[in-house]
C-alpha cells in the first residue's frame, strides 16, 4: 500500500510549478518577440536583452511559488475541489500581474514588455490550472484502486457520525476508508452504511497499539462530551492523527466565526458581517445616497402615482403598516395604498391572496410593478430600513413565526430591506416562509458590499415584475 505522504506531494507541487512558470515564461517571450506574431507598438520595445529577460526569472519564480504557498494551493488535495484550486490559481496570478507591474513602475523600466507579462500571466494560470488537474486525476485513480488510502476510525456513534460516512461514501476519490466505530451506547454488530459498530470505546487501548489506522474521527454524541478530553489524550499518545467533528452543526454553521479572547477561543453562532461597524457604516452611506438618488429619481413616478390613487379610491396616498426592524424594533412602513380603507384589525392578520378583492385596480398594477413599495425610500433615509435586507413582517407573524420557523428571529440582526436575496431569487408573495428566510440567512453570513450591488442589479430584471407579487 503506497502511504499517503503530504509533504511528497507539497515538494513535486512545488517544483512543477516552478517549471510551469519558467516554461510559461519562456513561452510567452517566444510569442511576444520570435514567434512574428505580435505587431511591434515601439521602436524602443524589445530592445532589452533576452539575458534582461531571462534574468527575472530569478525573482519571477520564487515569487509565484510564495503567492501559491499564501493562496492555500499547496494543501491537501483529498478535501479540495477543482473549482477551488483553478479560482486561487487565479487569485494567486492575479496578484502575481500587478506585483510585477507595479515592481517596473517603481524602478522605472519602460522597455519590459508588458504585453508579454499579460501573455505569461494567462499562460501561467492554464499551465497551473492543467496541473492541477492532473495530478488530481492520477491521486484519484490511485485512490480508487485502493492506494493511497486513509483507514479511519470513527468515536462516537452520532449524526454526525452518520453524516461523515455518508460524505465518505460519496466521495470514493477522497481515499478514506471507514474501519468501523467505537461506541458505549450502540450494540456492537450495528451497521450503518456498511459500517460497523466494533465494540465500546475502551476498546481504543487494544485498538491503537496495533497502528494499523491512519486518522482517529471522533464523532461523539453531545452526551457524550464529557468524554472527549481523555479520549483526545488516549489517541495523541499513540501517535495517530486526531480530528474532532462536532455533533452541534444544527446549532453552530459550517463555517463558524470564531474570535481569540486572550486564548480562550470563542465561536460565534452566527457570523453577520454588519455587526462590523465599518461594514455597517459602509452600507449606511450607501442607503443615504442611493435613497435620495431614488427619490429624485422617481419623483414624477410618485407624483403620477399619487394622483392616480386619490382619483380612483377614496383613502390616503400613502398606507402605513407597523412591521418589525433591526433588533425586534417596530417602526413603520409606508406604502402606496392599493386597497380600499380596511379597519386595522382586519388587515394586520391577513396574506393578500391572488385576485384578493381588498386591492383596487390601479392597486394591481402598482402591485404587479412593485410601485407601490417606492415609498420606502423614505423608510431607508430615515434609518429604519436599507435598501437591501430581509423583507419586513407584521408583529403578529413575527410572533408566530418565531415559534414555528428555527432561526426565524435571527433576521432582525440586520436592517430589513426593500429588496433582497430572496427577492430576486422569486421567493416573495405567496412562497415557502422557510425558503425566504434561508435565503435570508444566506444573506446575513455572506453579506458583502458586492453582493448588495449584486441584488440591486438583480431586481431591475427579477425583483420589480413577479408572477407571485399580487
Amino acid at each position: 500500500m503506497i502511504k499517503d505522504n503530504q509533504k511528497y506531494f507539497n515538494r513535486l507541487h512545488v517544483v512543477l510549478d516552478a517549471f510551469v512558470v519558467a516554461i510559461a515564461y519562456s513561452l510567452a517571450w517566444y510569442i511576444r518577440f520570435k514567434s512574428g506574431l505580435w505587431k511591434e507598438e515601439s521602436e524602443f520595445i524589445g530592445t532589452l536583452a533576452p539575458r534582461v529577460y531571462f534574468s527575472a526569472l530569478l525573482l519571477i519564480v520564487p515569487v509565484y511559488l510564495i503567492l501559491n504557498y499564501l493562496f492555500n494551493l499547496y494543501t491537501s488535495k483529498r478535501y479540495s475541489s477543482t473549482k477551488r484550486d483553478v479560482v486561487n490559481v487565479i487569485k494567486a496570478n492575479s496578484v502575481g500581474l500587478v506585483l510585477f507591474l507595479g515592481f517596473l513602475y517603481v524602478i522605472d523600466q519602460n522597455d519590459f514588455s508588458r504585453g508579454m507579462i499579460f501573455v505569461f500571466a494567462g499562460l501561467n494560470v492554464i499551465g497551473q490550472s492543467g496541473s492541477r488537474i492532473l495530478i488530481r486525476k492520477i491521486l484519484r485513480t490511485f485512490r480508487r484502486k485502493g492506494y493511497n488510502v486513509k483507514y479511519v476510525l470513527l468515536v462516537g456513534y452520532s449524526k454526525a457520525a452518520e453524516q461523515y460516512i455518508d460524505r465518505i461514501m460519496q466521495n470514493p476519490q477522497w481515499g478514506y476508508v471507514v474501519r468501523g466505530i467505537l461506541d458505549d451506547h450502540i450494540p456492537r454488530g450495528t451497521l450503518y452504511k456498511g459500517v460497523k459498530v466494533l465494540g465500546t470505546i475502551g476498546n481504543l487501548e487494544i485498538i491503537l497499539p496495533e497502528n494499523k489506522l491512519d486518522e482517529i474521527a471522533i464523532t461523539l454524541s453531545l452526551k457524550d462530551y464529557d468524554m472527549l478530553e481523555r479520549i483526545v489524550g488516549l489517541c495523541e499518545k499513540s501517535g495517530v492523527h486526531t480530528k474532532f467533528i462536532p455533533d452541534y452543526n444544527s446549532v453552530i454553521p459550517s463555517k463558524p466565526y470564531t474570535e481569540d479572547l486572550n486564548g480562550l477561543p470563542v465561536i460565534n453562532i452566527r457570523h453577520v458581517p454588519l455587526t462590523n461597524t465599518l461594514n455597517s457604516m459602509a452600507k449606511r452611506i450607501i442607503d443615504v445616497i442611493g435613497s435620495v438618488f431614488a427619490m429624485v429619481l422617481f419623483s414624477p413616478l410618485f407624483l403620477v402615482s399619487a394622483i392616480l390613487i386619490k382619483a380612483t379610491s377614496k383613502g390616503p396616498v400613502i398606507f402605513k403598516q407597523e412591521r418589525v426592524g433591526l433588533h425586534n424594533k417596530p417602526f413603520q412602513m409606508y406604502k402606496f395604498r392599493t386597497m380600499e380603507v380596511q379597519e386595522p384589525t382586519s388587515e394586520e392578520k391577513k396574506w393578500t391572496v391572488k385576485d384578493d378583492p381588498r386591492v383596487t385596480g390601479i392597486g394591481k398594477i402598482l402591485r404587479r410593478t412593485s410601485i407601490d413599495e417606492f415609498p420606502q425610500f423614505f423608510n431607508v433615509f430615515k434609518g429604519d430600513m436599507s435598501l437591501v435586507g430581509p423583507r419586513p413582517e407584521r408583529p403578529f407573524f413575527v410572533e408566530k413565526f418565531k415559534e414555528e420557523i428555527p432561526r426565524y428571529m435571527i433576521k432582525h440582526q440586520v436592517r430589513p430591506g426593500i429588496t433582497g436575496w430572496a427577492q430576486i431569487n422569486g421567493y416573495r408573495g405567496n412562497t415557502p416562509i422557510r425558503r425566504r428566510i434561508d435565503c435570508d440567512l444566506y444573506y446575513i453570513e455572506n453579506w458583502t458590499m458586492l453582493l448588495d450591488f449584486k441584488i440591486l442589479f438583480l431586481t431591475i430584471f427579477k425583483g420589480f415584475i413577479n408572477k407571485n407579487a399580487y
